[in-house]
């Protein structure tokens, strides 16, 4: 469809500055890209897509570019890609997006090029990627010389399939000891230095993982992860394991709505603390929330989940509650240097 008319231009965009027509414009790209790739997916909806484009957490940034159909002015054109890298820790996150129909005319290699040549002057070294599998972005990231760190598997949940009956049965097979809790929004203010200290304590750490949705293991950044959430339109909810002799957090699972695809929520950290393994509170807790969800979010249609490959034991509690595997995710990284040289135009 634009293959022969469109000449494009990219420039650096501020979504905070941004007309509500270029914000309709990058969700009717970010829509075709879902039709083509992910046709399963929900597609997005124009609700606080600013908020989720601009906020971050303290101490990060998010720069992101546009390529937008040269014959119009600025803040009235078409935006046919969108690149934006976030700046956390030690490393960039990219994120691209090309509209289905502009590919395979190095748009996208532009994209990350002007990406990657700012994290460089910015002073990182390296730079992450999610690429789903199955799409034409793995090719893409592979021929730019991007390395596979990590896999995780994507599962679905569809509520309308799920047995209600045996869910039931699972979120009442906690052991005696343990209480479940549900809290909507985050755990009460008294509850966050022991859901930080689960979190630091429950996490299998995977030295291959490039850690792109870093989790938040201290109270004062729980407390700051939680608010970001909120800001982008992420509504989280929490169901929480307590062990009632000790009063400390057990075990816990978070699941986030999307403002922009409230019929599909995302599930975020399961943990449960090695101590407490092995009293059923993995199935008791996630079960559980699903339940919540039903009552809490009459539009909830799925749930998506991911997990690593060697995680069989959430695996096969996923599989229990009526997750079915969809694909596979990939983590790549690239060192920042070489991929602005490989970039680099030549005579």
């Amino acid at each position: 469809m634009y293959r022969q008319a469109v000449r494009v231009r990219v420039r650096e965009w501020d979504p905070r500055t941004a007309s509500a027509g270029e914000i309709r414009s990058l969700v009717e790209t970010y829509n075709a890209v879902l039709a083509a790739d992910l046709p399963d997916d929900p597609p997005w909806q124009d609700v606080q897509v600013v908020d989720y484009l601009a906020e971050t957490m303290p101490g990060e940034r998010r720069i992101s570019w546009v390529a937008e159909d040269d014959r119009l002015a600025e803040g009235e054109s078409t935006i046919y890609g969108h690149v934006s890298v976030l700046l956390l820790g030690d490393i960039g996150v990219l994120e691209v997006l090309v509209h289905p129909d502009l590919r395979r005319r190095g748009l996208g290699q532009q994209l990350v090029g002007v990406a990657a040549r700012r994290a460089y002057l910015e002073g990182f070294s390296s730079i992450g990627v999610e690429a789903i599998g199955d799409t034409p972005a793995i090719a893409f990231y592979q021929a730019l010389g991007f390395e596979q760190e990590y896999v995780e598997t994507r599962s679905v949940l569809t509520l309308s399939s799920v047995d209600w009956n045996a869910l039931h049965a699972m979120a009442n097979g906690i052991s005696a000891g343990y209480r479940v809790e549900y809290h909507p929004g985050g755990p009460p203010a008294p509850l966050l230095e022991p859901y930080a200290q689960a979190k630091l304590e429950g996490q299998d750490g995977d030295e291959n993982d490039l850690d792109l949705r870093p989790s938040s293991s201290d109270p004062q950044r729980l407390r700051d992860s939680l608010n970001t959430l909120h800001r982008r339109g992420l509504k989280p909810y929490i169901v929480l394991a307590i062990h009632e002799a000790s009063g400390a957090v057990a075990g816990l699972t978070e699941v986030v709505v999307p403002a922009q695809h409230p019929e599909r929520a995302d599930q975020y950290d399961t943990i449960v603390v090695r101590e407490h393994r092995g009293y059923g509170i993995d199935r008791a807790i996630k079960a559980r929330m699903l339940f919540e969800l039903r009552s809490a979010e009459p539009g909830l249609r799925e749930v998506q989940t991911w997990n690593a490959q060697h995680n069989e034991s959430m695996l096969k509690v996923n599989a229990e509650l009526g997750f079915q595997s969809d694909r596979d995710w990939y983590e790549y990284g690239v060192d920042v240097a070489q991929l602005v040289h490989r970039l680099e135009p030549t005579d």
